[in-house]
């Protein structure tokens, strides 16, 4: 009886995973369409929380990690005890639109840095105006 269930479960899956080629072909499409580099709206992870000291800048980072969370983003924070130009090229291979480096200054001032995609140039703007930035990205772009 067992041995039926199981039977029947991967038959089920795989008629599932069948009955939706037109979503896979989609995804590849727009995979390929915009070479991994998906914008803003669309990408999988929209921003990366990059804190230069973990042991120093991790309230801070949690705490912009988690307004974004709470407005809807997607959004990691990398705790990895790695070099901050590691995690950096690390989220710049992965395509993410938008880092956000989090040190001392901007624990201080509640700012961030950010570094959008394919940019060199880093921004410090308050995190309020950089939530405003973001929300009006999206907005423009999803109607």
């Amino acid at each position: 009886m067992s041995a039926k269930m199981e039977r029947t479960s991967t038959a089920r899956s795989s008629s599932i995973a069948a009955s939706n080629p037109t979503m896979e072909r989609f995804v590849a499409y727009l995979t390929e369409e915009y070479k991994g580099a998906f914008p803003f709206w669309l990408a999988p992870i929209q921003v990366r929380v990059l804190p230069v000291n973990n042991k120093i800048h991790a309230d801070y980072a949690q705490t912009i990690h988690d307004e974004l969370r709470r407005k809807g983003y997607r959004v990691e924070t990398d705790m990895r005890e790695e070099k901050l130009g590691y995690k950096v090229r690390d989220a710049q291979t992965q395509k993410i639109p938008y880092l956000l480096v989090i040190g001392d200054q901007e624990q201080d001032s509640r700012s961030v840095t950010y570094r959008s995609y394919n940019s060199e140039k880093q921004v410090t703007v308050p995190f309020q105006e950089f939530l405003d930035k973001i929300a009006r990205e999206t907005k423009n772009n999803i109607k």
